[in-house]
């Protein structure tokens, strides 16, 4: 919303500054987003051409000597048809920036003759569209002052931004009476004089969807003289950015912006028989005044007469019926609409228009006919002509609402204590009713206030006019302890998955929730309840079982592209039913190529291994380890879900029955049917499966006690079967001694015919850390004794000679 200081002063007195009235329209609620002070045109002065005498070079071409005021006449080269001795006009030295053309003046040769600035004209100057010749002043005017003062062109533009709540802001009325309620000045009376009409309109007016238009008033006014606008109201309606056409249109503009009231003229020669308003019925169009013919449907409400559709209600009316420099005889509107309908109409046609900008926040009902009054009064001050009698149909007039209002809402809503006598003054003086002297007070609500509708309503308005610079600052207050978590335990666990995942060198992608139905079925998906009803893509028609079919797509994508070699993980989730309980919460990653944690690609030593199911498996431990699983109690079993591969895959769980992820190389058949190729691996760990931690009692833990005496390390070997995981013979040795033993390491897998059939030797290296004393022989013999036999007891092996 733009307006200009002095037409915010044409309805407020006040002695504010520009300053002051740009800071209290921001602390009231109406946020200024700019300010111009048309400072572009101060550098320009009133000059007066002493001398005229045409250029040696150039027919079309005069040489000027420019009186500027200062008393040194200047040389100008001009190219203006009506420049000549004598003439007054708008001058720019040397240094001055002409917006018009968007450039700044230096001293120049033209045809071999220096030219020390420019006589302008009124399109350079951006007044006007006017280019035929140089600007022409009267002989008084004052030569040397500035022109922009004395053309009223210092004007300055105030530019806020309305929230949608806000249709009393819409017309320069409604922001001075905030500003007087303020205490910024004292608000104009902006009563409107009924103007007297002669005789009835003749043309009738009927309303068929009473539901679209609550009210219509319509006036004819004979034998007007329509032309371009007067100065001031071009000049008014140019600063915020409209374009004049001509008196009777610019009227109808600058009623719009001055009371937030929109009007429409129709050209009464050109409307046939009487008017309807109607919905529009299919197919049925109409050419706009923007020149666009637009097709309508059964919603939308339009004007019609015995010709057709004349106007779109509310937004744009028609070319056909519209006002021109033949236009005689007017018919003024002023209507009230439907304010979904018009927001909604102006959607589906991709129109933006004044009009469509008021009426869908709400257009104040008490103004339709004052707005006609007005909008008559202009035209016979501008125009001439005599007016007919006003024709009001459907309005039955504006029933005011009445809210409570419990002044001590105040101080408990806004922390501010103002005085019951100050809250209703203040509403007073914003238009508001006030009724009753109790505790709560009702409150008649004015017709331009449709957002007002509870007691918050009127707390926020004596909030905002009051000031919110007087609430006193506060410190936060201090707590005693640390504060409690604010994340769940969830969005804790994806954070720190994230975080592992990406210190091993993946890169996080994001990837659709919606896969094709092949690809959901080679991952255990493909449900009927999982099935879009109305997928976007014919590829997107399930809901995702598991985060990998995207990780793997992403991943044969960037290697189409060359990126053969790279890892990336996501952290969402997937769908296992319907319903909220059976969506699931997954860190899921994939390797391709050579991308290992220790580096990637070609080097002259050799090519990097490619990933393998033991990248995977790193992964997922990693994962489980940063979201707080107990990784020294999981197990790790062969084999894994069907799109794995049967003999390097594995299974992660904690006991027999909690899963907890599962890792592994692809199965052929699952690559095949993604059409994704090349050395690649994954994992998937359930998050929302690890056991929520123990709340351990508070205590202070014990300071780091290093032992003195250096760590021994013995060397088992142990035949057992080929069933046999070399995780239960780590177990089984493990628990021999916990507190002797401080590590177990697998350093050597053997099978071979001298071990017997179905049989492998497993090695295993222990290392011994001394707590107490330093070990002797019998010690160890004894450990390695307890170790043979825990062995032995519990994976039936034994050891190798």
């Amino acid at each position: 919303m733009k307006f200009t200081l002095s037409w915010l002063k044409d309805h407020l007195e006040t002695e504010a500054t520009l300053e002051e009235i740009v800071e209290t329209l921001t602390m009231i609620g109406l946020e200024v987003e700019s300010v111009d002070d048309k400072s572009a045109l101060k550098p320009f002065k009133i000059a007066r051409v002493l001398t005229a005498e045409r250029h040696p070079d150039a027919d079309k071409l005069q040489v000027l000597s420019v009186d500027t005021g200062d008393g040194k006449p200047v040389q100008v080269v001009c190219g203006a048809p009506n420049a000549r001795a004598g003439l007054i006009g708008a001058f720019a030295a040397p240094g001055t920036y002409v917006p018009g053309i968007d450039v700044t003046l230096a001293v120049g040769k033209i045809r071999g003759v220096e030219s020390h600035g420019m006589m302008c004209s009124e399109r350079e100057l951006e007044i006007s569209d006017e280019h035929k010749g140089i600007i022409d002043l009267p002989a008084d005017a004052p030569v040397g002052q500035s022109f922009a003062a004395y053309a009223g062109l210092d004007d300055p533009v105030i530019e806020i931004n309305l929230t949608p709540n806000r249709p009393d802001a819409t017309g320069v009325y409604g922001i001075a009476r905030d500003l007087a309620a303020a205490g910024l000045g004292k608000l104009k009376d902006g009563a409107v004089v009924p103007v007297k009409g002669e005789g009835a309109t003749p043309v009738r007016l009927t309303i068929e969807a009473p539901d679209l238009c609550p009210g219509f008033a319509l006036r004819l006014v004979r034998g007007v003289k329509n032309g371009p606008s007067p100065k001031w109201l071009q000049q008014r309606l140019m600063a915020i950015g409209l374009r004049p056409i001509n008196t009777l249109v610019d009227i109808t503009n600058y009623i719009t912006f001055d009371r937030g009231r929109p009007l429409h003229v129709f050209d009464a020669a050109k409307v046939k028989g009487d008017l309807v308003v109607r919905r529009a019925r299919e197919g049925e169009t109409v050419l706009a005044l923007d020149g666009r013919e637009y097709e309508l449907n059964g919603e939308v409400c339009v004007i019609v007469d015995d010709n057709g559709v004349e106007s779109i209600a509310g937004i744009m009316g028609g070319e056909h019926s519209g006002c021109d420099e033949a236009t005689t005889d007017v018919l003024i509107e002023s209507a009230l609409w439907n304010p979904q309908n018009i927001a909604r109409t102006g959607r589906e046609l991709g129109i933006i228009t004044d009009a469509r900008y008021r009426f869908e926040r709400g257009a104040d009902p008490e103004f339709m006919v004052p707005g006609l009054e007005l909008a008559t009064r202009m035209v016979l001050d501008l125009c001439g002509g005599t007016p007919a009698e006003t024709e009001v149909v459907g309005y039955a007039g504006h029933q005011p609402k009445q809210v409570p209002f419990p002044v001590s809402e105040v101080k408990r809503l806004t922390g501010i204590e103002v005085a019951k006598s100050e809250s209703l003054d203040i509403l007073k003086r914003l238009g508001f009713k006030p009724e009753g002297d109790g505790d709560v007070v009702d409150v008649l609500v004015p017709s331009w206030r449709p957002d007002i509708d509870g007691k918050a309503d009127l707390v926020e308005e004596v909030m905002r006019i009051h000031g919110v610079d007087n609430i006193a600052p506060q410190p936060l207050p201090s707590h005693a302890a640390v504060n409690g978590k604010i994340l769940t335990t969830l969005q804790i666990r994806t954070r720190a998955a994230k975080r592992a995942l990406t210190a091993r060198g993946l890169m996080e992608a994001v990837t659709w929730s919606f896969i094709p139905a092949a690809h959901a079925e080679a991952f255990g998906g493909g449900a009927p309840e999982l099935k879009l009803a109305n997928p976007i893509a014919a590829d997107m028609s399930d809901m995702r079982p598991s985060l990998l079919p995207g990780l793997l797509a992403a991943a044969q994508r960037n290697a189409d592209r060359g990126f053969h070699d790279l890892a990336l993980f996501e952290v969402s989730g997937t769908y296992e039913g319907d319903t909220p309980e059976k969506q699931r919460r997954v860190a899921a990653g994939v390797r391709r190529g050579t991308a290992k944690l220790d580096g990637a690609g070609r080097h002259w030593a050799g090519n990097a291994k490619a990933v393998d199911v033991f990248d995977a498996k790193a992964d997922a431990l990693a994962v489980l380890e940063a979201c707080g699983a107990p990784v020294d109690k999981l197990q790790i079993e062969a084999g894994g879900p069907s799109w794995y591969h049967p003999g390097r895959s594995g299974t992660i769980k904690l006991g027999p029955k909690v899963v907890l992820g599962h890792f592994g190389e692809f199965h052929p058949k699952t690559l095949e049917t993604l059409d994704v190729g090349g050395a690649l691996c994954g994992f998937e760990v359930f998050i929302d499966a690890i056991p929520e931690p123990k709340q351990k009692a508070t205590r202070t833990k014990p300071p780091l006690t290093l032992s003195p005496f250096q760590t021994v390390r013995r060397d088992f070997a142990f035949v057992v079967d080929k069933a046999v995981e070399a995780a239960a013979v780590i177990r089984a040795a493990g628990a021999a001694d916990r507190k002797l033993i401080s590590g177990i390491q697998v350093f050597d897998i053997f099978e071979g015919p001298s071990l017997g059939e179905d049989r492998k030797s497993i090695a295993i290296e222990v290392s011994i850390q001394p707590q107490e004393r330093t070990l002797t022989d019998e010690d160890l013999d004894g450990l390695a004794r307890r170790i043979v036999e825990s062995v032995g007891k519990q994976t039936g092996g034994v050891l190798r000679g």
